[in-house]
């Protein structure tokens, strides 16, 4: 029975977690969202078992979405003071591209919600999921779980 609502429920909880991520109109952002994200492996994990848990997210990926989420946030920032030619401070929306085609508001609200934001929750994400998983084999080494 629980299995099955685990099974059942795993899909809207990811669903809400990205929501919360990207959602520009509520309460949230990029670490809420990642953290709802890794709660949902981690109740995976919890329910089906460890061993399982890891197959479903393997280290090489926590490692890859932490890289990759880092990457996004610092390449944005970077991406500004480039494009200013060294004029704008690191994260200043101003001064990108997307100034030039739409509002500043506009443009501020694309980088923030759809980047910047998926970048913080993915590394978040990641990050809790490799801590779990870092606790649970600790605790096989000393002989408890």
């Amino acid at each position: 029975m629980i299995k099955t609502t685990v099974r059942t429920m795993l899909p809207f909880i990811q669903l809400y977690g990205f929501y919360v991520m990207t959602g520009t109109e509520g309460a949230g952002g990029g670490f809420q969202g990642g953290v709802i994200l890794a709660a949902s492996f981690i109740l995976y994990a919890i329910t089906f078992g460890a061993e399982k848990g890891r197959r479903a997210a393997p280290e090489s990926w926590n490692t890859a979405f932490k890289s990759l989420g880092l990457w996004i946030y610092a390449g944005v920032g970077m991406l500004t003071v480039l494009y200013s030619l060294g004029r704008a401070e690191f994260l200043n929306y101003s001064a990108t591209f997307l100034s030039l085609f739409v509002p500043h508001t506009v443009a501020r609200g694309i980088l923030i919600a759809d980047v910047i934001e998926v970048g913080i929750g993915m590394t978040v994400a990641a990050s809790f999921v490799s801590l779990f998983f870092d606790l649970v084999w600790k605790g096989d080494e000393d002989g408890h779980s």
